[in-house]
């Protein structure tokens, strides 16, 4: 198990702003666990309209944000330690070596290092690194570097001071899934797989105590998902999603001929197809990149992870354990929380349990 680490913090607030809804978590620390002492999601995009990325204005996230601050009595100027993440193609992270330098030479040293690693222009890039270890023999350095646009963050920030909060930590969500897993999560030597399965996305995560660290976007999420059954039942997004919702992979399909049936089943492949098989690629790569293929199991997080049926097909597919993340299990939680353990909520777990 991870260790527990000092928290100089009385309460945190942990706040996901996705593509399609802001997750936000509440908690407070005491002795050596946290309590939760509230959450909320909310959508930013009206229910039953389709949406794609590319028609979302960023002007809808801030009045959501300031109803759920609302709701939950929150005042946005009294809160002192807030961890809020980005994500998306404007975001990197990747595990390098390289030769030990000292501190005072480190961080100019890794900001060239990181252009030869990391798909974002120097003048444009924000660099953090953490330095995950020292190897004894050859003295190399195992370095975690993560990256993002100024663009990006002021966009991120602009969200936050215009309800009235003063920006904290600000993560990339790759980190802040792995910290929730981390902290709530016995396990042991091998190597773990997190895959949050987002609106329009799916972020996949390997590592291990001993391990190399990998992360990547996956072009599916639960928006693709509600897209084939209403390509496959001739339905509209809004039926489509209900749908999804009742029945999951097992939604059932109307009797069209079967040369369209056949037609569709040879030219596309489904969603959760598309997934497994770019989970699959992933993993082949970390194998060959990393030399180690001692998967433990993989957990899956996010809202798409609450879809009936895909746990079981993911396992089915990758010959893998498959489980869905029990996000609030191991909280010290009042009487109106208990039994939820929704997944969707990791994320916004993993930040607010972030150390300062």
């Amino acid at each position: 198990m991870a260790k527990k680490k000092k928290i100089h913090f009385k309460e945190s607030i942990g706040l996901d702003i996705g593509t399609h809804s802001i997750k936000l978590v509440h908690l407070k620390h005491q002795h050596n666990n946290f309590k939760l002492l509230n959450y909320d999601v909310r959508s930013t995009i009206p229910e039953g309209l389709e949406q794609t990325p590319s028609d979302l204005s960023p002007d809808r996230f801030a009045p959501v944000l300031a109803s759920m601050l609302k709701s939950l009595k929150i005042n946005p100027k009294k809160v002192k330690h807030l961890v809020s993440s980005i994500g998306g193609d404007n975001t990197s992270i990747k595990q390098i070596k390289t030769i030990f330098l000292p501190d005072d030479e480190l961080e100019s040293a890794l900001f060239f290092e990181a252009k030869k690693h990391l798909p974002i222009s120097g003048s444009e890039m924000i660099l953090d690194f953490q330095v995950l270890s020292v190897e004894e023999r050859t003295n190399n350095m195992n370095i975690l570097l993560a990256s993002a646009t100024k663009t990006l963050l002021s966009q991120h920030t602009d969200i936050l001071t215009a309800v009235g909060l003063t920006p904290g930590i600000v993560d990339i969500e790759s980190l802040a899934v792995a910290n929730s897993f981390l902290l709530n999560t016995f396990f042991e030597d091998g190597v773990y797989i997190l895959l949050n399965i987002g609106a329009f996305k799916s972020n996949l995560v390997i590592f291990g105590p001993k391990s190399k660290y990998f992360a990547r976007d996956i072009a599916w999420g639960g928006y693709h998902f509600t897209k084939d059954i209403m390509k496959k039942n001739k339905v509209s997004f809004e039926e489509a999603e209900n749908q999804k919702l009742d029945n999951g992979l097992k939604h059932e399909q109307k009797k069209d001929d079967a040369s369209s049936l056949l037609s569709l089943d040879i030219s596309e492949k489904s969603t959760e197809e598309q997934l497994a098989m770019e989970v699959k690629r992933s993993l082949r790569y970390y194998v060959k990149d990393a030399g180690n293929s001692n998967f433990q199991k993989i957990v899956i997080v996010g809202g798409g992870s609450k879809l009936k049926g895909l746990p079981e097909y993911l396992q089915s597919q990758l010959n893998i354990d498959v489980e869905v993340f029990s996000s609030f299990s191991n909280l010290e939680t009042s009487s109106q929380f208990s039994g939820n353990i929704d997944p969707q909520f990791a994320l916004a777990l993993g930040l607010a349990m972030r150390e300062e």
